[in-house]
């Protein structure tokens, strides 16, 4: 599949939304304080209190336990029970559960459950209710082994499950408890990915991800009330939009149009809450995203200890050279890492430690490093002066030394990952699904063969790439080539875009500054003679030039997206560093990807995209520096899900774009003629198209020709 620009600051604001809404993250302190909010749902919000109770609900149902179903109901919605169907349902339930047990207490228990409770309810539920209630009364004479019996479905507990997925799905249109925006945006988004395979007869590249986070069955609907059966007829735009976005029959579709009152909106949520996510993957693999892009702590690091100024220590300690360019260096070499601390403030930090700076503490080699990282310097020891010369050396290094603090400042910002840690009843939860949040088995298996080392040599890296990536954001273009250069002098070789692109930082940042004289230094020694090998960046070239002519504006803050670049950056710089991509960014870019393809099948844009943030995650609003500038090598890259986050000119990443063909059969087609061939024929929109361009645009003629 072809590469998908995505707007990952947008897709950060939705995790994090969708973490805090979900109370999975702490940043009510910093990493280095841990204090643990209260697991009293009284402290959410209430909408997460609302999801909290229905949760609970769901659980007590499908264990059997109805009184404490009943119990909660009455406490926190007691309108379900003035819903004589819900509540037939909840006694008929209840009454099974009761024989379940087998005891001649359970039994008279049941009887008296009949008496009170389920006959009297059975009269008025509605009209069907009566003779369910006289055949369930078999179930006294037929034992719930006996697979034959004429109540063998009321005895399975399946049954449980169904009536916990029907009063979820009442509770949450009722309580208005839906999932935080970004769970029903990868659904929806995973859907159409499904959809859009199967009809183009083609393989997901992610289906090992698709298969296992969203479930294939669905939670029952919720069924109107009888008064909304004589609602006035819906639009059948509506209709057939709802029906198509979470693939309902025309009639499911009216039914769940009926439930929400006529508003579209409401009933798409309400759908798309009905399917079911793995919980606990879905949580793993937002917590792989967050620490990846900064968001949260990973955890792995050594506690911060007041004082301490260095980025990491699970490495070697000691006073580094005089006349090192470096006040840290860092060997990776094999399986040993070494690091030397210059004194002065760093010797601080070894007090706080108990290390004197004379002493070198040995924490834990790093294993499993997969790319060896160089300094442009040479040496044959990290003794040496690395002014004049260098070794394979990799870690912080001068630039992030000189901005540790700003960097130890942005760590302390990030957000504590808690998990869902305060349901204690979600345990079952994780438990049933344990096996499906090992997102990567062989990468798990090493991490028990060497934890600890992979583990902190993976932080290591991390927190190198992520320095890099708030330098970008800042505008420190200059640094940023100086470090990268420094990390691996061929990288730029390689990756001749981002210097390109790094560049046009830096020349930016110089016009806004008034100083063009070095502004024009760096276009001639830099981005002229890249554009001159690659002359697909001669546009951006000419484009970015323009700003001499605005010296009043801020050049950089209007010109470039910083937050793009520095994405574009860490993922390149992370896979030479062996840093795997999250799962959640290649599902991302896949499911955006195929959405996009999709409505150019259905030649019509998507009514929900708004509601779902779908259009912010694709808006790359990036003027200045040109998709056209992708290279052919980092276009490859892209295709195989693990790409550089490149940049577009574009405003706008449409989901329109379309053939000529297509063109042509839209015009041809009335959106009335459409929507008669779609509900006449039950046939998806893009086919009724085909089929309207075949005919001139009457609907008649090819429903005629269909039947004839």
């Amino acid at each position: 599949m072809d590469s998908t620009l995505v707007n990952w600051e947008a897709l950060d604001r939705l995790i994090l939304d969708f973490a805090k809404s979900e109370n999975l993250i702490d940043d009510s302190a910093s990493t280095s304080t841990i204090s643990f909010p209260s697991s009293s749902p009284s402290s959410f919000s209430s909408s997460y209190q609302s999801r909290f109770i229905i949760r609970q609900i769901r659980r007590f149902l499908e264990s059997g336990d109805i009184d404490s179903t009943l119990h909660l109901l009455r406490s926190h919605a007691p309108f379900i029970l003035d819903d004589r169907r819900l509540l037939f349902r909840l006694q008929k339930q209840k009454f099974m559960e009761l024989l379940r047990r087998g005891t001649d207490e359970a039994r008279d228990s049941a009887i008296e459950c009949i008496r009170t409770a389920l006959a009297p309810c059975a009269l008025d539920a509605y009209p069907e209710a009566y003779e369910e209630f006289k055949h369930i009364l078999l179930a006294f004479i037929y034992d719930k082994d006996d697979q034959n019996s004429p109540v063998a479905k009321a005895w399975s507990e399946r049954r449980r499950f169904e009536i916990a997925g029907l009063m979820s799905s009442v509770l949450r249109a009722h309580l208005q408890a839906y999932d935080p925006v970004f769970s029903m945006t990868l659904r929806y988004l995973i859907s159409i990915h499904k959809g859009f395979c199967i009809h183009q007869g083609v393989s997901s590249p992610i289906s090992d991800l698709t298969e296992r986070l969203l479930l294939e069955e669905r939670d029952p609907p919720a069924v109107p009330q009888e008064s909304f059966y004589e609602a006035p007829p819906f639009d059948e735009v509506d209709i057939q939009a709802l029906a198509h976005a979470v693939e309902l029959t025309r009639q499911g579709a009216i039914d769940s149009l009926r439930f929400a009152k006529g508003d579209l909106f409401q009933a798409f949520q309400n759908e798309l809450c009905r399917m079911k996510v793995d919980v606990s993957m879905l949580d793993e693999l937002v917590r792989e995203y967050c620490v990846y892009r900064g968001i949260v702590d990973s955890g792995l690091a050594l506690p911060s200890v007041p004082g301490l100024k260095t980025l990491a220590e699970p490495l070697k300690v000691g006073q580094s050279e005089p006349g090192c360019c470096s006040s840290r260096n860092y060997s990776f070499e094999g399986d040993n890492t070494n690091n030397k601390h210059s004194d002065g403030e760093n010797s601080v930090s070894n007090a706080h430690m108990n290390v004197s700076p004379e002493d070198s503490v040995d924490v834990n080699s790093i294993q499993g490093t997969d790319v060896e990282l160089r300094y442009a310097c040479e040496s044959t020891s990290y003794h040496e002066d690395c002014s004049t010369s260098g070794s394979h050396q990799a870690g912080i290094s001068k630039v992030l030394q000189r901005n540790r603090n700003y960097t130890i400042g942005e760590r302390s910002k990030r957000k504590r990952w808690r998990g869902r840690q305060d349901e204690e009843d979600y345990k079952q939860d994780l438990n049933a699904t344990a096996t499906s949040t090992n997102l990567s088995r062989d990468k798990q298996q090493g991490f028990e063969k060497h934890p600890s080392a992979d583990i902190n040599a993976r932080d290591d890296k991390n927190e190198v790439v992520l320095g890099m990536k708030e330098l970008v954001g800042r505008g420190m273009a200059a640094e940023v080539v100086e470090e990268v250069t420094a990390l691996d002098p061929n990288f730029f070789m390689q990756n001749h875009v981002l210097l390109f692109q790094l560049k046009q930082v830096e020349f930016l940042k110089l016009v806004s500054s008034g100083d063009h004289t070095s502004a024009l230094r760096v276009a001639s020694s830099h981005l002229g003679p890249i554009a001159s090998r690659d002359p697909s960046l001669l546009k951006p070239l000419k484009e970015t030039l323009l700003a001499l002519l605005r010296p009043n504006e801020d050049a950089l803050g209007k010109g470039l997206p910083l937050h793009a670049l520095s994405t574009s950056l860490q993922v390149a710089i992370g896979q030479k560093l062996g840093i795997e991509e999250p799962q959640l960014m290649k599902l991302m870019r896949a499911t955006l990807h195929t959405h996009n393809e999709w409505f150019k099948l259905q030649m019509c844009k998507d009514r929900f995209e708004s509601l779902l943030r779908v259009d912010c995650l694709k808006d790359v609003n990036t003027p200045l520096i040109s998709a056209c500038s992708m290279s052919k090598s980092n276009a490859d890259s892209c295709t195989h899900g693990s790409s550089q986050v490149t940049i577009s000119s574009s405003t706008r990443v449409s989901e329109e774009g379309s053939s000529p063909a297509q063109e042509s059969s839209r015009d041809v087609c009335d959106e009335n003629a459409i929507l008669k061939v779609m509900e006449f024929l039950a046939l998806p929109r893009a086919d009724a198209i085909h089929l309207l361009a075949q005919y001139n645009g009457n609907a008649e003629t090819v429903i005629q020709q269909i039947f004839a």
